[in-house]
C-alpha cells in the first residue's frame, strides 16, 4: 500500500466517520442501530488513524523547529530529542494502523471448538491428548473463558482417544486457531518399564463455532439415527436409545454423540460440531478461491504437519513453524506460558498478512 494510497484511504475513512455522526444524528429505530454498528466498527481504525497523523504532525513541526534559526539552542537540543523519540514510535504506528485496514476475519471473535485426537503411540498418545486438554482448560480459564466438553472417549489408563470441547469467550478462535496441528511428545511413557524415551502424538483441530445465522443446514440433507450408548462407561449411561449419530448427506460428515442421557441433549451438540465443521468448511473454500494459494492449516492435510514438540527430558517445548524453543515445559502445559508461543505466531501471521498487502 503505497504512502499515497495509505492517505487517501484514510481521508476516506475520515469523510466516513463524520458522515455517521450526521446520520446518526437524524436517524432512529433499527437505522440507528445500523448506523451505530458500523461506527463502533469503525472507531478502532479511527484511534489509529488519528494517533498515527497526530506523530505525523508532531515529527514536522519539531522538524521545523530544530531547523529555524529562530530557535534558541537549548530548544533546539530538546526537539531533537523529542524528534527522535517521535521517530522511533512512527513505524510501529504505521504498522498498527495497516494492520486496522486489513480486512477483518469475522471467524476470529468467535468461540471456538477444540478437537484433540490421540495419534501414533497408543495408550501414551492418549495421555497426552489428555495433558493438551487440560493445557487448553487451564489457558482458556486464565482468559475468563468457558470451556466446556461436548464429547469424550476414554482410554484404559484415564487419557482420551478423542475429545471435543466448546471454549466460548471472545477471540477465543482467533488466538487458538494457532494450535491446530500435530503435537508430538518426547518422554518415558508411564507404561515403560525399561526407562526408554517414547514419541507420540496427538492431533488438534480448531474451529470457528457457527451460529445458525452463519449456516442454514437444510434437514433433507440430514440422516439422523439413535442407538443406545457403548464403550467403557457407556453401558452405565441407561439402557435407552440416547446416542445420536447425524450424518450430512452431501458432505458425508458423520458426527456421533454419546455422553449425555438425553437424547435431546446429544443431538443438540452433534448439531453444534456438524455446524462449525460445515462453516469451517465453507470458509476454507471460499478462502482457496479468493486467495488461489494454499488452503489453511484446519480440516486439510496440512493439519497433519508436526507443529510443535514438547521434549520432557530436556524440559523444552519446541514451535518448529517459527523456530521458536522455550524451556519452560511445565509453565506451557499448565497454560501458563501458552501465550508465549501464541504471541509470536500472531505476530508472524500479521507480518505475512501486512507482506502480502503491499504490491
Amino acid at each position: 500500500m503505497s504512502g499515497r494510497f495509505l492517505e487517501q484511504r484514510l481521508d476516506a475513512l475520515l469523510a466516513r466517520r463524520d458522515e455517521l455522526e450526521r446520520l446518526m444524528e437524524r436517524a432512529s429505530g433499527a437505522r440507528y442501530a445500523e448506523l451505530a454498528r458500523e461506527y463502533a466498527e469503525l472507531r478502532p481504525v479511527i484511534e489509529k488513524i488519528e494517533a498515527y497523523r497526530a506523530a505525523c504532525r508532531e515529527r514536522e513541526e519539531l522538524a521545523r523547529m530544530r531547523e529555524s534559526e529562530e530557535t534558541e539552542p537549548e530548544l533546539r537540543e530538546l526537539a531533537e530529542a523529542e524528534l527522535r523519540e517521535v521517530e522511533r514510535r512512527l513505524p510501529e504506528l504505521e504498522r498498527e494502523l495497516r494492520l486496522a485496514l486489513l480486512p477483518k476475519d469475522v471467524a476470529e471473535e468467535k468461540n471456538a471448538i477444540l478437537e484433540i485426537r490421540a495419534g501414533t503411540g497408543g495408550e501414551e498418545a492418549a495421555l497426552f491428548a489428555a495433558d493438551l486438554l487440560r493445557m487448553y482448560q487451564r489457558y482458556a480459564q486464565s482468559r475468563g473463558w468457558r470451556f466446556e466438553i461436548l464429547s469424550a472417549s476414554e482410554s484404559e489408563l484415564g487419557g482420551f482417544k478423542e475429545v471435543i470441547a466448546r471454549v466460548q469467550g471472545r477471540g477465543a478462535y482467533g488466538r487458538l486457531q494457532y494450535e491446530a496441528g500435530v503435537h508430538r511428545v518426547q518422554r518415558v511413557p508411564v507404561t515403560e518399564a525399561g526407562g526408554r524415551i517414547h514419541t507420540s502424538t496427538a492431533t488438534v483441530a480448531v474451529l470457528p463455532e457457527a451460529e445458525e445465522v452463519d449456516l442454514h443446514i437444510d434437514e433433507k440433507d440430514l440422516r439422523i439415527d439413535v442407538f443406545r450408548a457403548s464403550g467403557a462407561g457407556g453401558q452405565h449411561v441407561n439402557r435407552t436409545e440416547s446416542a445420536v449419530r447425524i450424518t450430512h448427506l452431501p458432505t458425508g460428515i458423520t458426527v456421533s454423540i454419546q455422553d449425555e442421557k438425553s437424547q435431546h441433549r446429544n443431538r443438540a451438540r452433534a448439531m453444534q460440531i456438524l455446524r462449525a465443521r460445515l462453516y469451517e468448511r465453507e470458509r476454507r473454500r471460499q478462502e482457496a478461491a479468493r486467495a488461489g494459494e494454499r488452503r489453511g492449516q484446519i480440516g486439510t492435510g496440512e493439519r497433519s504437519e508436526r507443529i510443535r514438540t514438547y521434549n520432557f527430558p530436556q524440559g523444552r517445548v519446541t514451535d518448529h513453524r517459527i523456530g521458536l524453543t522455550l524451556y519452560r515445559l511445565q509453565e506451557v502445559l499448565s497454560g501458563e506460558a501458552l501465550d508465549e508461543l501464541i504471541e509470536p505466531l500472531i505476530a508472524e501471521h500479521q507480518a505475512r498478512r501486512l507482506a502480502a498487502a503491499d504490491p
